[in-house]
């Protein structure tokens, strides 16, 4: 049996993406929302499935809600939030970007 948990994306993690990054790259090469999901989420979601237990509470005494906090690829910094659901899968829930 594998310790890999199942991950998946809300839309409101997608939501919230597509307002902070936008759907086409900046006129000096600011990412897009696709850029993300391409080069920073694959990691993001393997934190989640396979060190959940691992990370940091998103809220003190809270031990179903869970945060990855780090550096991307295509973004300077991003925090991203995800909660265990009852059918052991992790449900990412929100995404803040810190982008020059």
């Amino acid at each position: 049996m594998s310790d890999r948990r199942v991950v998946r994306v809300s839309t409101d993690f997608f939501d919230q993406l597509d307002s902070q990054l936008g759907a086409e790259r900046g006129p000096a090469g600011e990412p897009s929302a696709t850029d993300f999901i391409v080069f920073d989420l694959p990691t993001v979601v393997e934190r989640f499935a396979m060190q959940f237990d691992d990370l940091p509470e998103a809220v003190e005494g809270v031990t179903v809600a869970r945060v990855v906090v780090g550096t991307g690829e295509v973004v300077r910094a991003l925090v991203v939030y995800g909660l265990l659901l009852t059918d052991g899968a992790i449900e990412l829930i929100g995404v803040d970007i810190d982008n020059p």
